[in-house]
């Protein structure tokens, strides 16, 4: 009788059968005993001689270039990928003399996928130094290594497969091998496929979704769950489509798109191939946090490359903005190192770049279309203008819309945002009509199922009254604290003066504060020393922020604080005899806040998002008023303070803000309200989350998280697992019982091993989808504990 096939190596069988069979891909065989190279010159060779259009000495120079880029161990693995990438997509430049014409020698055939050799080897032994390496599955377009894949037995979590293709990648196993590699894969039959490219942090890598087809676990056939999405993404077509339009070098970090990203390209390609003779183009809504910028990128990129007169307008409303895609353009190679900056910075600049070809990509703010003169003579433009207006429901119902679509007439607009404009807003016209229908939705709600942002939980918040007696006092810190252990209690007893002097003081600003820095001390994702989250607070007015940042400067906790507004110190309307008062109190704030740092109000700025990004220990809270609430993305930002009265798309765009993926302690994006905005809050996430954009029969749709009927629910969740987990623990189940039947006997040496979970307990239950850890290295299965599955 044969033997049969272990589990993991049951699924690696019928995912080559599937490769071989369905997808066309040739078998190399098992590798596991030869040396293996990331270019495989014999079939290169063949390969290219075989279409008969280059000299064997070109040929041989060609595969020299690629293969000293493949080789290459100095420089980092995204330089080194990024040389061996150029070479892939555009070609070698060759030549028999040097008085000869140079010639271009492509390695793959991008548009004809039939005339490459798609094949796949497995077993692939990496080794150096010594140490090795066996990639379950590794594919070649023509002898290339393009992509590499661990398969998982359903009981072993798919992070470990992320874990080895990470771990891979290390020059100590072999580095080099993954200089031509531009997908790597993870999978296993419960929990399906994770993808992402070489450097791609474990915590980010991606789920793979097919948009047109939704089908429950529940229903799903034996290794669907992974096929399908492998034929998908491995198609011979769809394979080259991804390497050659999706794979992007953004300032030191190798992208390829998540699935919405992926689709939301491919419906804005169709969009401008149909050719409307209205040239309305559209809108893509992409929830806020899901990577708009991306997307615009790689739809730009395939704009200019595959239209020879095409040229890129890209329009904001905000200086932030404008600073932020001039950068994502410029690091993701749209625009060269070398290219004159795109920024428009006066309408006079403006017009003369519109008649002239030197700049094929702009980036403009929506006030550089002069609104004066409607009727006057449009400026002369060169190229067909493809114009990408970001955060498109602002400003663009006006007149400088209007003029916008004079100047360009005959060019495709494109609208990109997270919170379209609502029926409501009657002062406007709504987004749709303006740009035309939507040309892909991704909502709020898409973003979080996907974990591709985070869920948002909301509480509403008393501020206190004045707490003048020590009992008083007492029951309010017994109270804050309830739940922590004598221990940390104490320890915070230590820091309870400043608490007791800001809650027994008269000023609600005061209290809110004493509330926040005790959620500082008390909170483990903002409490420097378990976490390295951060918030902001939100003001109402300027004055109400200057007057919040000079109460926390009275305290330890300030030295933390930044703040963040539009205001500008001007002497002469601060200091003038008929100066208000609280124009006195801006100027004073900034004006000492200013010397003391010896900055400029811009370049201050500057430093506190920067140390809010980068040194989060060291810029723990920023108070804004209107900045920073809309464009800008700081990972650490955990909490997000309402002491503003906001509305609709500002409220979502403000709330919002939290809600970026940032390491395993964070699971949510808090919402601490102290105006009790539930409502808005509620109706704010259920619009934007609603095909319907009336606010009237959206609303409802979506359920902000309530804390204690979420914890409740985790706990009951929780203890449920634990039941089932013990439901075979022998009587009477004490901890000598525990032991054994967890653990096994202690006298026996490969007991842990033995009590790895069987594979019967994976048709149970599919274990929770999640997204890898840092800390996840190990290669032990994890058990099979029902739970939900967990937001990442």
């Amino acid at each position: 009788m044969p033997e049969t096939p272990r589990p993991e190596r049951a699924t690696q069988n019928r995912v080559a059968a599937l490769f071989t069979g369905k997808l066309g891909y040739r078998h190399l065989g098992d590798w596991s005993r030869r040396e293996n190279h990331a270019v495989e010159e014999e079939i290169l060779r063949e390969h290219i001689s075989a279409l008969n259009r280059h000299s064997e000495e070109q040929i041989a120079d060609a595969i020299r270039q690629l293969k000293s880029a493949a080789d290459e161990t100095g420089g980092g693995l995204y330089n080194t990928n990024m040389r061996a990438y150029q070479l892939l997509r555009y070609g070698a430049e060759v030549q028999d003399a040097a008085d000869k014409k140079h010639d271009t020698v492509h390695f793959i055939d991008w548009e004809n996928p039939g005339n490459n050799d798609f094949a796949l080897a497995e077993e692939v032994t990496l080794s150096r130094e010594g140490y090795e390496r066996r990639p379950d599955i590794v594919l070649y377009v023509n002898g290339i290594a393009v992509a590499v894949m661990e398969l998982k037995r359903c009981s072993v979590d798919i992070a470990d497969g992320v874990n080895q293709l990470v771990s891979n990648q290390d020059a100590i196993f072999n580095k080099k091998f993954f200089n031509t590699v531009q997908l790597l894969f993870a999978g296993n039959d419960t929990q399906g496929l994770l993808y992402g490219t070489t450097g791609t942090p474990e915590q980010f890598f991606t789920q793979w979704k097919d948009e047109n087809k939704k089908q429950s676990a529940a229903t799903t056939k034996a290794g669907e769950n992974l096929d399908a999405p492998l034929a998908q993404m491995c198609g011979k077509k769809r394979l080259l489509d991804l390497i050659h339009n999706f794979v992007i070098f953004d300032g030191g970090v190798k992208k390829v798109p998540r699935p919405h990203q992926f689709f939301g390209v491919k419906a804005a390609q169709k969009r401008i191939a149909e050719n409307d003779p209205e040239n309305k183009g559209g809108v893509i809504w992409h929830t806020q946090g899901s990577g708009k910028s991306i997307l615009m990128v790689l739809l730009a990129k395939w704009v200019l490359e595959n239209h020879h007169d095409a040229r890129i307008l890209i329009v904001t409303d905000r200086d932030e903005l404008d600073k932020q895609i001039e950068i994502v353009m410029k690091n993701a190679g749209v625009t060269g190192e070398d290219d004159p900056s795109p920024r428009i910075t006066s309408r006079a600049g403006f017009v003369k770049h519109l008649g002239t070809m030197t700049s094929r990509v702009l980036c403009a703010l929506i006030h550089k279309f002069n609104p004066e003169n409607l009727k006057g003579k449009p400026p002369e433009v060169k190229g067909k203008f493809f114009v990408f207006v970001d955060e498109c429901h602002r400003t663009q119902g006006g007149r400088m819309n209007k003029q916008m679509k004079r100047w360009l007439k005959g060019a495709t607009f494109i609208g990109f945002t997270g919170t379209p404009l609502l029926k409501k807003d009657a002062a406007k016209l709504r987004t749709r009509h303006i740009f035309g229908s939507f040309i892909h939705t991704y909502k709020f709600q898409d973003g979080v199922d996907d974990g591709v942002i985070l869920d948002l939980k909301y509480e509403a918040r008393d501020v206190p009254q004045r707490l003048t007696s020590r009992d008083a006092i007492d029951k309010w810190f017994e109270k804050t604290t309830k739940g922590l252990s004598d221990y940390k209690k104490a320890a915070l007893r230590q820091n309870w003066a400043t608490m007791e002097g800001l809650m027994s003081a008269k000023g609600r600003k005061q209290k809110i504060i004493a509330s926040i820095i005790a959620d500082f001390d008390l909170k483990p994702r903002l409490n420097q020393e378990q976490g390295g989250g951060t918030a902001m607070l939100v003001a109402p007015t300027i004055y109400d922020a200057c007057h919040y940042f000079r109460l926390l400067q009275n305290e330890p906790f300030g030295e933390k604080c930044g703040i963040v507004t539009s205001y500008q110190p001007n002497p002469k309307k601060a200091l003038g005899k008929s100066a208000k008062s609280d124009e006195r109190y801006k100027f004073e704030t900034y004006n000492k806040l200013l010397k003391e740092k010896g900055q400029t109000p811009e370049q201050y700025e500057d430093d506190v998002k920067r140390r809010f990004i980068k040194e989060p220990h060291n810029m723990r809270l920023l108070i804004v008023v209107d900045k920073l609430l809309t464009g800008f993305d700081a990972p650490s930002c955990t909490y997000i303070y309402l002491d503003s009265k906001l509305r609709d798309h500002n409220l979502f765009q403000a709330i919002c803000r939290t809600n970026r993926l940032d390491g395993d302690d964070k699971t949510y994006g808090h919402i601490v309200d102290f105006k009790k905005m539930l409502e808005q809050v509620q109706e704010a996430v259920s619009i934007y989350n609603s095909d319907n954009l009336d606010p009237d029969s959206a609303g409802g749709e979506v359920q902000i998280n309530d804390w204690l009927k979420e914890g409740s629910g985790k706990l009951d969740e929780a203890l449920e697992s634990l039941r089932s987990m013990c439901e075979l623990v022998p009587q009477p189940r004490e901890i000598e019982q525990y032991l054994r039947y967890f653990c096994g006997d202690s006298s026996d040496e490969n007991a842990l091993k033995e009590k790895e979970p069987f594979e019967s307990l994976s048709t149970k239950r599919s274990p929770p989808l999640r997204a890898p850890t840092r800390n996840s290295r190990t290669t032990s299965p994890k058990p099979d504990i029902p739970t939900k599955r967990r937001r990442q």
